[in-house]
């Protein structure tokens, strides 16, 4: 438990002397009378404690004086009668020891404590807004102390909103984080090559994604980390397809978008390939000119480089090669720097060429210096972890060329800034033309 109680002294430095800071893990929520979704912590919470029972609250309290820091968990109490129907409780005595807390309590004594704990606190750190349950939680206890003004007991004067301190702590990955990462990377990675392998004209887009979700949970993954993608054909120029349910046709092109969580962290691969195994010429020109673009963007990644410049490396790749493929036309749009300049790149290329990735898929993090005067992308140092997913959606159009119509790909890769440039934590997924087609004739 040492990252997270390292963690939690880091973020207790960040804190006003004698602050309170807390942080609530996710609800349970129910699907129906009887049956709740599938559980899932809160990333906060998890940051800093790793415990994943719900109806689960961290207090730090920061030092001040001769008073050192303190950690306290409030957690669900034990009890054997439930333990039977909903399986293992730590109660707050084995939490206390297993999670390195200073002390531990039952959640239902979580407002009595508040009480004590917020008496003479200078400030209270916690979720600004981010629930009216909780904003109402931390109203009742805030006028708890109030009532006690007569006795010399003052409340919080400040209340400070604490997530941005801790999305700056996450946006940088340590080595146990990184090392997860790789993994869930390289699970998701063999899912998309056990998808490619499977698949086959006359399938239908959630039999793939059943071979997706095969390949996580038998390699230890505990869920996807989003919505899987599996979109053949002219559902892949839809940005976030969800149906999974169209049949797949010979000649259709495959964009598989889809990832595994593992112990909390997410991976997020994109994929694109030929139903039959083979690349049309068409699929081929389009394919060449993303995975260009893909490995263009790469290449600006080191420590110094500014966020901003994966993306603009992408898309004057992108630009030329809509101008030489035809796309858009040179007498009307002028070179690649004019489409650049007029947007005209977006009728084919409409997002960002990635995003933090971490223990959420679009993870925290500033992606602006605001200390900066203009607030510029800000540079990218080691152990950030983003995606790089550069695409094209060709849309039938007046003026494009007909050979390309309802042709989409992307092609998405993590990567992690190192000291000394990047890391690719997803090669496990098949990318090249060669390496997918070559696959694809393994095909039972």
């Amino acid at each position: 438990m040492s990252p997270y109680a390292a963690r939690r002294a880091a973020l207790l430095e960040q804190m006003q002397p004698g602050a309170v800071a807390v942080i609530a893990t996710a609800p349970e929520v129910a699907r129906n009378s009887d049956s709740d979704y599938p559980y899932r912590h809160d990333s906060y919470f998890y940051y800093l404690t790793g415990f994943t029972e719900p109806e689960s609250v961290a207090v730090l309290l920061a030092a001040r004086g001769d008073a050192p820091a303190c950690s306290i968990l409030f957690c669900r109490p034990k009890d054997p009668e439930r333990e039977i129907w909903d399986g293992f409780r730590h109660g707050p005595d084995a939490a206390r020891t297993a999670f390195g807390f200073d002390a531990a309590f039952t959640i239902d004594q979580l407002d009595s404590e508040m009480g004590r704990l917020l008496a003479n606190a200078p400030a209270l750190y916690y979720a600004l807004g981010s629930g009216a349950a909780l904003d109402e939680q931390v109203r009742r206890w805030l006028d708890q102390v109030k009532r006690q003004s007569r006795s010399g007991i003052s409340a919080p004067a400040m209340a400070c909103d604490l997530l941005p301190l801790l999305d700056e702590m996450r946006l940088f990955k340590d080595a146990e984080e990184q090392a997860i990462m790789l993994r869930a990377a390289t699970i998701s990675g063999q899912a998309h090559a056990r998808a490619m392998r499977a698949s086959r004209p006359g399938m239908y887009e959630y039999e793939i994604e059943a071979e997706l979700l095969y390949e996580f949970r038998r390699n230890g993954a505990q869920a996807p980390a989003y919505n899987s993608i599996v979109a053949a054909g002219a559902n892949a120029c839809v940005l976030h397809y969800s149906r999974n349910n169209a049949l797949v046709r010979d000649g259709d092109l495959v964009l598989i978008d889809a990832g595994c969580e593992l112990d909390g962290y997410a991976s997020d691969i994109t994929r694109s390939y030929p139903a039959n195994g083979r690349f049309s010429p068409a699929q081929r020109e389009l394919y060449q000119l993303v995975l260009a673009a893909q490995a263009a963007a790469i290449q600006t990644i080191r420590p110094g480089q500014r966020y901003q410049t994966v993306h603009e490396a992408a898309v004057a790749v992108l630009a030329q090669g809509m101008l030489d493929l035809g796309l858009l036309d040179a007498k009307q749009c002028g070179g690649a720097a004019d489409v650049i300049a007029d947007k005209r790149y977006l009728q084919f290329y409409m997002h960002g060429t990635g995003h933090w990735l971490g223990m959420d898929v679009h993870d925290v993090g500033q992606y602006r210096d605001l200390s900066s005067p203009g607030k510029p992308s800000r540079p990218l140092q080691a152990g950030m972890t983003l995606t790089v997913e550069p695409g094209i959606y060709v849309r039938p159009a007046e003026g494009v060329p007909e050979a390309f119509w309802n042709i989409g790909i992307r092609i998405e890769d993590d990567v992690l800034v190192t000291a000394d440039g990047h890391s690719i934590l997803s090669t496990a997924a098949p990318k090249s033309v060669q390496e997918i087609e070559q696959l694809m004739r393994q095909n039972p």
